[in-house]
């Protein structure tokens, strides 16, 4: 009895730019936006009065490094 073994090669997929951009678009602004409100809300350039989003965001801020006090 003969045993044939077939060995299973991994093949690279290509993966169309134009797949790939609009959800590297809409990553890469939803980074921007949370970066924004980590970083900068509640300072010279708040978009929201009060101290609502600061204190939302305030533990995150201080892990990043971001002063607020």
């Amino acid at each position: 009895m003969s045993a044939l073994s077939r060995t299973a090669t991994a093949q690279p997929v290509a993966i169309p730019l134009g797949e790939v951009m609009p959800w590297a678009t809409f990553a890469g602004l939803m980074l921007m936006l949370m970066v924004y409100f980590v970083g900068t809300e509640q300072g010279a350039m708040a978009m929201f009065s009060g101290s609502t989003v600061h204190e939302f965001v305030h533990d995150g801020r201080h892990l990043l490094g971001f002063p607020c006090h």
